[in-house]
């Protein structure tokens, strides 16, 4: 069990910390919402480390040393530790989950830049969808069917942050636009990093990420509604919540280098209220055929380790080389230069 004094920390971080995701986890119940909000504060300070931090490959170094601890039952003396622990043991939460998320802040702080939209997946999957895999565990859903649905729901997520954070990230020198498409507009990514601008060229791009995130949206409708019932208004508010953030973006002309989208409270408020609506509607209507269709090629293996009856608890082979070049870098025996 979770200690009251750890909960109450990740609460506050929470609150403090994602805005979107403490309204939604709100309406979560609350067997749902404690362990919830303890997972997502352990992933929130990963993330915020290796993102904020100077020695980004040194932070993702020392998140895969917590992360053994807490499967080793010894966590480090820390609120969020204590309490992933504490869900790693209640839960069985398979560790090729967590390590998903290791696996892309490793990316971040090795600098990888994107090819294409299938790269973009990729990325997006190890940050976003393998916490809804585990957030799915927690709800103990385990059906495969399900869980790419949630898998598409952290992919659609994702895209709508990059969309959103265009120029922000170009000026920390971080591009996460599909090169390819880059290329085909004759923007060169050094440049880009050094000015960004809203071109037109730039805006057709934040369009169709955010095209491709409605798409993902719409698939993971039918994984909500095939949720434990308590648990869907919860989820159905994330949902509308992050495509709201999308659809500010195109209220501003798809333009996210000169300005930043917005949601307000009273936004979230009409949102929360047509997730009340979408439960209740999803309560009288027949399963849609939509939730057969079959997990995108880049989250297969999240679907995969999630549904496992007995999950595998060592580490990919993915992860360990992507360790073994972050303490190359660390040791300075690596390159300055973006990974491809």
């Amino acid at each position: 069990m979770i200690g009251p004094d750890d909960l109450e920390h990740c609460r506050a971080a929470i609150r403090h910390g994602s805005l979107s995701f403490h309204a939604a986890s709100r309406l979560l119940p609350a067997k749902v919402r404690d362990p919830a909000l303890a997972l997502y504060a352990f992933c929130r300070l990963a993330d915020d480390e290796v993102d904020e931090g100077t020695h980004q490959a040194g932070a993702v170094l020392r998140l895969q040393e917590r992360l053994d601890l807490a499967y080793a039952g010894k966590p480090r003396n820390a609120p969020e530790d204590r309490a992933f622990a504490a869900i790693v043991e209640d839960f069985g939460m398979p560790r090729a989950l967590p390590e998903a998320l290791l696996e892309g802040l490793a990316w971040d702080a090795a600098e990888r830049r994107y090819d294409s939209l299938s790269g973009v997946r990729d990325y997006s999957a190890r940050v976003a969808s393998a916490v809804g895999a585990m957030m799915c565990v927690l709800m103990h859903v385990r059906d495969p069917d399900t869980l790419a649905r949630a898998c598409d729901l952290g992919v659609a997520m994702q895209l709508t942050n990059i969309a959103r954070d265009v120029g922000e990230d170009a000026r920390m020198g971080r591009i996460y636009l599909p090169l390819e498409w880059l290329a085909e507009t004759g923007i060169d990514p050094l440049n880009f990093v050094r000015e960004p601008l809203p071109t037109d060229a730039v805006r057709v791009m934040v369009k169709r990420l955010l095209r491709e995130a409605d798409r993902l949206y719409w698939r993971s409708e039918a994984g909500i509604n095939a949720l434990p019932r308590n648990a869907r208004l919860g989820i159905w508010a994330a949902r509308l919540i992050y495509g709201g953030i999308g659809a500010q973006v195109r209220r501003n002309g798809y333009d996210s280098i000169s300005m930043r989208a917005r949601t307000s409270t009273r936004q979230k408020l009409g949102w929360i209220a047509q997730s009340g609506a979408r439960t209740a509607f999803s309560m009288v209507m027949p399963r849609s055929a939509v939730i057969y269709a079959p997990p995108l090629d880049e989250v297969a293996f999240l679907v995969d380790a999630a549904g496992r009856a007995k999950p595998q608890t060592g580490r990919s082979q993915a992860v360990l080389a992507i360790l073994a070049e972050l303490k190359a870098r660390e040791a300075g025996l690596g390159t300055d230069r973006p990974l491809a």
